[in-house]
C-alpha cells in the first residue's frame, strides 16, 4: 500500500514543487512506484513532468469533484519515470465550489484509497496557502515533508506549518505527523544560511534530511524543459542531491516500516 506524504509550506518561493518533482524522478530511478498529485492550480508540478497542463481532459479538479477518478484523470510521464494526477487553472474554481459539499477536505483521500495498491509512494505538491486543497492533502498524508530555504524568514514560515500541522491532526487527521524537514537553496558561502541550517538542526534534531539541497543554476532551468533534474542534467550538484534524499528518504521509510 501506498505510503502518501504532502510536500508543504505555507511560505512560497522555497522549492515545494522543485523537490516534488525531483524526490519523485530519484525515487523512480531505484525502482520505486509514484505518483505525483498536483494540488497548485498553477500547475507548475504538471509541467516541470513533462506533462502538458493545457491539454489534460480529466485534471486533480474532476478527481476532488468526484466526476472522474484517480485512474481515469492520470497521466504517465514517460520522460520522468512516474505518473501525474495534473492540475490546471480550473482547480482554483475547486475552492469555491468545495465549500458547499459534503466532505470537503476528503475527497482526495478517498479518492486515492482506490489506487493505493498501484504505488509506494504518493507526493502531493501544495499550494503555499492554508486552503481547502491544503487540507485535502494533509487529511490524505500519512506525513508532511517540509522544504526550507535557509534563510530567516523560512523560519517564521515553519513554525506556522507546523502550527496547522497541529491543527489538522487534532481535528481531522490523527495519524499527520512532520516526516521530515528538507534544506533547500542552500550557499554555504553565506554566513546566514550556515547558521539557519545549525539552528534548524539544533531545534528539530533527526527531522532534517541529512541531505542538503544547494542553490544550483541547473535546478532553476530543468522546469522550462519539462524534466526533471536528474534528466536535465544528471551530473549537476541539484541532481546529486536530490538522488541522495531520495535515497534517504526510502531508508528511513523501511525503518519505519521494520
Amino acid at each position: 500500500m501506498a505510503r502518501i506524504f504532502c510536500i508543504a509550506n505555507q511560505k512560497g518561493g522555497v522549492g515545494k514543487t522543485t523537490t516534488t518533482v525531483n524526490l519523485a524522478a530519484g525515487l523512480g530511478r531505484i525502482g520505486q512506484r509514484v505518483l505525483v498529485v498536483d494540488l497548485d492550480p498553477q500547475g507548475n508540478a504538471t509541467m516541470g513532468s513533462g506533462v502538458d497542463k493545457r491539454a489534460l481532459e480529466l485534471t486533480v479538479y474532476d478527481v476532488l469533484l468526484e466526476s472522474a477518478s484517480v485512474a481515469e484523470a492520470r497521466q504517465r510521464s514517460e520522460k520522468a519515470g512516474y505518473d501525474v494526477l495534473g492540475a490546471n487553472r480550473e482547480l482554483a474554481g475547486a475552492e469555491v465550489e468545495l465549500v458547499e459539499l459534503d466532505r470537503r477536505d476528503k475527497r482526495l483521500k478517498g479518492a486515492l484509497v482506490a489506487v493505493a495498491s498501484d504505488y509506494d509512494f504518493v507526493l502531493i505538491d501544495c499550494p503555499p496557502s492554508l486552503s481547502l486543497l491544503t487540507l485535502n492533502g494533509l487529511c490524505s498524508a500519512h506525513g508532511v515533508i517540509v522544504p526550507m530555504q535557509c534563510e530567516y524568514f523560512a523560519l517564521e514560515g515553519i513554525s506556522q506549518l507546523l502550527t496547522t500541522v497541529d491543527r489538522v491532526r487534532d481535528a481531522l487527521n490523527p495519524a499527520l505527523e512532520i516526516e521530515g524537514i528538507v534544506l533547500t537553496m542552500y550557499d554555504d558561502r553565506m554566513n546566514l544560511a550556515r547558521q539557519v541550517a545549525e539552528e534548524v538542526r539544533n531545534h528539530f534534531g533527526e527531522k532534517v534530511y541529512a541531505t542538503v539541497v544547494p542553490r544550483n543554476v541547473r535546478l532553476g532551468e530543468a522546469p522550462s524543459f519539462g524534466k526533471p533534474i536528474i534528466l536535465y542534467d544528471i551530473r549537476s550538484r541539484g541532481s546529486e542531491a536530490y538522488v541522495s534524499l531520495a535515497k534517504e528518504f526510502i531508508r528511513r521509510a523501511e525503518n519505519v516500516a521494520a
